[in-house]
Formats: structure tokens, C-alpha cells, sequence
């Protein structure tokens, strides 16, 4: 098995640059399973949906999803992922200072990975404490 940083999980994802994006291809497709740790998907998820390249929700469901359909790739916690995915999917937009806003990828990964947390170390963690009015829209958080 062998891991990727985001640089080239997003080489794969947006062949922005030729000889970058075929050298992430070769290593995604690969001989190797390709090990995608929490914090690389969700800094890429943030580089997608950021300024530049302005994924909508929908994209980065997309995305994900397709990440989900590579046979070489392998989650760090993909029960986790595919959990948090279900969220993002199902999470309700909410109107701030006139914006309308939904509760973020990295949200939804973030609270997802403390439930497991707590199951795994049987204790409970919850709420989650977040002062993300969109976050806030999902189960288990609440306002400090």
C-alpha cells in the first residue's frame, strides 16, 4: 500500500497539469492500493470548493463518490467518510448574514469522526459543540 498527499489526490481529480496528472494516475491505478487519510480528503475537498475552483455541493458529493468507485483507493475510515458523505448529502441549508450557507465536508467528517471516536473508546461523546450556525443543523451538535 502506498498514500497520496492531496497535491496529488487533486493532480488525479483535476489533469490541471499533464505531466503531474499522469504520474498521479499511474500511481492511483496502479499495482498498489492507495491509502487517503482524513486530513488529504479534506484538504482537497477545501482546494475544490474554494476560490479557485468552486465545487458546488453536488460536486463534491460527485467527487467523493467517485473516489469511493476507484478500486485502488482505500479511506483511512471509510465508514466514517461514507457517514459523513450521507450528512453533507442530507444537511440543510440555513440563511446567515444573508448568505445562504450548508454545513461543510470537513464539518460533517469532523463530527463523524468523534462519534466513531467515542464508540471505539466507549465513551460518549456528544454533543458536539460548534458555533457553525450550518453545522449546527446536523444531530448530535449544539451551541456552547
Amino acid at each position: 500500500m502506498i498514500a497520496v498527499d492531496s497535491n496529488v489526490l487533486l493532480r488525479y481529480l483535476l489533469r490541471d497539469d499533464v505531466r503531474q496528472a499522469n504520474k498521479a494516475r499511474k500511481l492511483i491505478v496502479g499495482i498498489h492500493k492507495v491509502l487517503v487519510v482524513d486530513a488529504v480528503l479534506v484538504e482537497t475537498i477545501w482546494v475544490l470548493t474554494g476560490n479557485r475552483y468552486k465545487l458546488s455541493k453536488e460536486q463534491v458529493i460527485d467527487t467523493v463518490m467517485a473516489l469511493f468507485a476507484e478500486t485502488n483507493i482505500v479511506f483511512e475510515d471509510p465508514q466514517v467518510v461514507w457517514c459523513a458523505l450521507k450528512d453533507f448529502t442530507l444537511a440543510e441549508s440555513i440563511k446567515v448574514k444573508g448568505k445562504v450557507k450548508h454545513a461543510g465536508f470537513a464539518d460533517t467528517l469532523i463530527i463523524n469522526k468523534s462519534i466513531k471516536y467515542g464508540q471505539i473508546n466507549r465513551v460518549d461523546v456528544s454533543p458536539f459543540y460548534t458555533f457553525d450556525k450550518a453545522a449546527l443543523l446536523i444531530a448530535g451538535t449544539k451551541e456552547p
